[in-house]
């Protein structure tokens, strides 16, 4: 018991200290890319328009943004 207390509250830390990122998902191609990390959620969110309108540029389509707090394993995640 004392065990998953203890996991529960270092996940909690963990999230709560992580960085900012802008995680950018687009349909077509099917990716999600990370951009950051960010100090805030407001430097995170003032930096999208300017990815977005590079992957526009590159013919993406289907393009949603989320900003969260997180430690992303890679920058860019695509379906092969």
């Amino acid at each position: 018991m004392f065990n998953r207390f203890k996991s529960l509250v270092l996940r909690i830390i963990q999230k709560v200290t992580s960085d900012c990122w802008a995680e950018i998902i687009t349909e077509r191609p099917q990716c999600i890319y990370y951009f950051g990390p960010f100090q805030t959620f407001i430097e995170a969110k003032a930096a999208c328009p300017g990815y977005i309108d590079d992957l526009k540029s590159e013919g993406a389509l289907g393009i949603k943004v989320v900003i969260k707090r997180c430690r992303p394993d890679a920058l860019t995640i695509f379906d092969e």
